[in-house]
């Protein structure tokens, strides 16, 4: 009968291990739905001083939180694509919250490569033959006491179009 015990133990283990990455899964697919729908705007870019051959920016996100439950964070990341291609990256250790179905403005310092800013201009031939840019901001509210709340946020910057193609001065 011991042995029959014996033998059962493993089993019983497996089964507990298996139920409790169920309740694992489920706990954090409560998390992910509770963050649905946080909205991430760009508000403002303010030019910071960079190192070389490199462009920094202090990039004003507004959060805004749809949700029952305040987020709490320590510590953002973003990342910025324009036309699907890598623009630039951030990352900042601010703290603090986002209120239930309120709103907070993060600061985020930004850096751009000049090697990101050549490969953009390249690229603006056919932009401005589309006439549109696509754009993407995507990053993470670190640390909250449900971890990570991932966001993302995309649309289109419609480019100036010339009259007439008479040259713009300035």
């Amino acid at each position: 009968m011991t042995t029959q015990a014996l033998a059962a133990s493993p089993a019983c283990r497996r089964l507990a291990w298996l139920g409790a990455a169920l309740l694992l899964s489920l706990l954090l697919g409560a998390c992910a739905t509770m963050s649905d729908g946080l909205r991430v705007n760009v508000v403002g870019v303010e030019p910071l001083r960079g190192e070389g051959l490199e462009l920094r920016f202090a990039v004003k996100l507004r959060v805004q939180n749809p949700n029952e439950t305040s987020i709490e964070f320590d510590g953002v990341a973003v990342d910025l694509e324009l036309d699907g291609k890598n623009l630039g990256s951030g990352v900042s250790d601010q703290k603090g919250s986002v209120p239930r179905f309120g709103e907070t403005i993060i600061t985020v310092p930004v850096t751009i490569s000049a090697f990101s800013v050549a490969r953009q201009l390249l690229g603006w031939t056919d932009a401005q033959k589309r006439g549109a840019i696509p754009y993407t901001v995507s990053g993470k509210l670190a640390g909250s006491s449900f971890g990570s709340v991932r966001f993302s946020r995309s649309g289109t910057l419609e480019l100036p179009q010339s009259a007439g193609g008479a040259a713009t001065g300035g």
